[in-house]
């Protein structure tokens, strides 16, 4: 019933939220004959903040419609390549980099490296994924083990309302990813929406709009379907299979020692608190038959795990190493 609970509450707490917004938007206007005045403004943010209480799981738009290469400025399309009533799997054609799951990631590289496919990638990143969970745990590696499957089976997954595509699935609900997410800091999510309500209150509406983008795409957080979240808790996070060399895929035993072709770039955040320093490391171990010279890890001071794939520092630090690595691996 957790997906239904939640849903009750938000068809609640829509229709308040619902006006709260129109009244921002009325409020945002100076009224007839008046300046807009201190108190007007301080009640348009709250009236703000009200409207965003609710979890979105709309997903901001991309916005990459060009990328810089060494041929030039070139344009990028985005095209569906798979569909299903609650899903859309998306390709940015040009040559761009998606984040996917680590774990997944190197295993596959295995497989193709093994069977010494033709398209082997030249080079991989594997940002801020738990490879080996074992390595300096955090809160979320301790609830892992400290659950059986069965405990996160009966607790955490929830069956899609029948008014949403993808009805009666079952699936880890985003807003309980989210809530998760956000519990392990809130006061600094906290302090971000008193920053909010400042910003828009004092008429800072560049900083009020850095904090509105940044959480409406930190908001954006999918379900996941029920087996694949199940499968990943057990083997990655309680069995620990891939560093332990019991990973399989089809009944074959991934091996990343296979990897000779593939470049190596790996990525931690110096504050990650869900996936620690050292977890993705492991796997420079793993690709043990890669060359040292087509091995590299940087560990991104000042930011933790979000930042590790978004924000300033990602745009100025990691980007630009990980681009290097790809053009000297082409």
């Amino acid at each position: 019933m957790i997906y239904q609970n939640f849903q009750a509450y938000s068809d609640i707490t829509g229709p308040v939220r619902a006006i709260a917004d129109m009244a921002a938007a009325a409020l945002v206007q100076p009224l007839p004959g008046l300046s807009r005045n201190a108190f007007q403004r301080a009640v348009a943010a709250l009236c703000q903040l009200v409207a965003r209480a609710g979890l979105s799981h709309r997903r901001p738009a991309f916005g990459i419609d060009t990328v810089n290469i060494r041929e030039g400025l070139v344009a990028v399309r985005e095209t569906a390549v798979h569909q299903t009533p609650f899903c859309t799997l998306l390709h940015l054609e040009k040559d761009l980099v998606a984040a996917q799951p680590c774990v997944a990631v190197l295993a596959a590289a295995a497989i193709m490296a093994e069977d010494a496919d033709p398209a082997q990638p030249r080079s991989m990143t594997l940002m801020a994924g738990p490879i080996d969970a074992r390595v300096n745990p955090t809160e979320v590696n301790r609830l892992a083990t400290s659950r059986s499957i069965e405990w996160f089976e009966r607790n955490l997954i929830g069956v899609v309302p029948l008014r949403y595509a993808g009805a009666l699935r079952r699936v880890y609900p985003g807003f309980v990813q989210l809530a998760a997410f956000m519990s392990m800091n809130l006061d600094r999510h906290v302090k971000a929406q008193i920053d909010l309500f400042c910003h828009l209150a004092n008429g800072d509406d560049e900083k009020a709009a850095a904090i509105r983008a940044f959480y409406d795409e930190y908001c954006a957080v999918m379900d996941l379907p029920a087996e694949f979240y199940l499968q990943t808790v057990r083997t990655v996070f309680q069995e620990h299979a891939l560093p332990l060399g019991k990973f399989e895929w089809r009944g074959r035993r991934v091996d990343p020692s296979a990897i000779r072709r593939t470049a190596l770039f790996t990525v931690e955040g110096e504050r990650d608190d869900i996936c620690a320093v050292g977890q993705t490391l492991a796997a420079q171990e793993l690709c043990s038959s890669l060359r040292p010279y087509m091995k590299r890890h940087h560990v991104q001071t000042g930011v933790g795990h979000y930042g590790v794939f978004n924000g300033r520092r990602w745009s100025n630090f990691i980007y630009p190493i990980m681009r290097n690595i790809i053009y000297a691996s082409d």
